[in-house]
């Protein structure tokens, strides 16, 4: 079972790990490279300034973190999901769902979710769009050369 907790700033150094872990494996298996992923994802400082700057949870197995996600509010009915990565070692045992649950259950005036991944992230497409997200947008992104998908999720009142 998993865990969630928000994360706490000495929680930095093994969240930047976990996150390298995670979207390394992803560039090596889906983009031939060895080490991408988004901006601070390998930063220690950066996981704290989102710490301060936004809802930091912690994914837990026991005591270890496994894995975590970013949660922006943008207004009461609306958040933005700004990253949400789990250790490749505990990837495929349904804790990126147990993650969506606790999301949805936590936020439960949040009417609209947003995200963005990249074009070439395949199984997040899938997982997203398992969860309700409906693809909505595409942004150029030329400095690195790819294209970002944006995804979104309405509920019903």
């Amino acid at each position: 079972m998993l865990s969630i907790e928000l994360a706490q700033p000495q929680d930095s150094s093994a969240l930047a790990d976990v996150q390298k872990r995670t979207f390394d494996e992803d560039a090596r298996r889906y983009q031939n490279k060895e080490e991408d992923g988004p901006p601070g994802y390998d930063s220690v400082t950066w996981q704290a300034e989102q710490m301060n700057k936004s809802h930091y949870y912690k994914f837990l197995k026991g005591s270890q973190i496994i894995g975590g996600m970013i949660i922006i509010p943008v207004s009461e009915e609306e958040c933005h999901l700004g990253r949400i990565f789990i250790d490749p070692l505990y990837q495929n045992q349904g804790l990126g769902h147990e993650a969506f649950h606790f999301l949805y259950a936590s936020y439960p005036a949040a009417k609209k979710w947003t995200l963005d991944t990249p074009s070439w992230a395949v199984r997040n497409h899938y997982f997203y769009q398992k969860h309700g997200f409906v693809r909505t947008g595409e942004i150029q992104d030329i400095e690195n050369n790819e294209s970002i998908w944006e995804y979104e999720r309405i509920t019903a009142e």
